[in-house]
């Protein structure tokens, strides 16, 4: 009889070889990029979505890298000190990589770049730990919109509904959230049933390293820094 899949033990030892060949693999690709490019970019970035990275990627295939992987990673492979680091003042770009943070490597101009990415901005559903940027209120009656099925779900997240004649039913107007609340959950997943995209993805441009003349520019725009700490960081070339 063949012995069973669940059984089987997987040594930690291979799992962690794994993950140091893929962090070994990004820091080498990062020192090529760091080697190749012209300038590197310092950006945050809001409310992350994978088909908008795609079409940013897609628009500058031809004269960049974009990075979003561990800060440390990135950090490390650039050096984090001035006796580490792979080219002069790139320390001062490792110092920066905290938060929500991830570094465009490009030929292209500073001009080119910073206009693109001014004007680059994409609607989206908030996620929960975000800042409501509106009140939003569902008002008392029907909710015409929603199968029946889902009463229990929409009372479940917090409305105040019951079932009316097969219609899920509010019994009385409640607030999701007010402007300037830090989304709970149960408020994320109402505005995105009710189809409510009040959260904007971008990526803002605040740091630059020339390769030319080594210099590090500050572009003033540095927000407060948003740690990640219930997920880890998924990487992505």
């Amino acid at each position: 009889m063949p012995k069973s899949k669940r059984s089987k033990k997987v040594s930690l030892t291979k799992i962690k070889k794994k993950d140091l060949d893929s962090k070994q693999s990004f820091i080498d690709e990062i020192r090529n990029c760091a080697n190749t490019y012209k300038r590197i970019f310092i950006f945050s970035f809001d409310n992350i979505k994978n088909s908008f990275i795609k079409e940013i990627r897609l628009a500058w295939r031809d004269s960049s890298r974009l990075f979003f992987c561990k800060n440390r990673v990135m950090a490390v492979a650039l050096g984090r000190t001035s006796a580490e680091e792979i080219d002069e003042n790139l320390h001062l770009v490792s110092g920066k990589l905290m938060g929500n943070r991830g570094l465009l490597f490009t030929n292209a101009k500073k001009k080119d770049v910073l206009e693109y990415f001014d004007s680059y901005s994409r609607p989206e559903y908030p996620h929960a730990g975000s800042i409501a940027t509106e009140r939003f209120e569902v008002p008392e009656g029907p909710l015409e919109q929603f199968a029946h099925s889902l009463e229990p779900y929409l009372r479940k997240l917090g409305l105040p509904t019951v079932l009316q004649k097969g219609v899920p039913t509010m019994l009385y107007s409640h607030v999701v959230c007010k402007e300037g609340d830090v989304l709970k959950p149960e408020q994320a997943k109402l505005l995105k049933l009710f189809n409510r995209q009040t959260a904007q993805f971008k990526l803002t441009m605040e740091f630059m390293w020339s390769k030319k003349n080594k210099s590090f520019e500050d572009f003033g725009r540095t927000k407060d820094v948003v740690f990640i700490t219930k997920s880890k960081k998924t990487s992505q070339r």
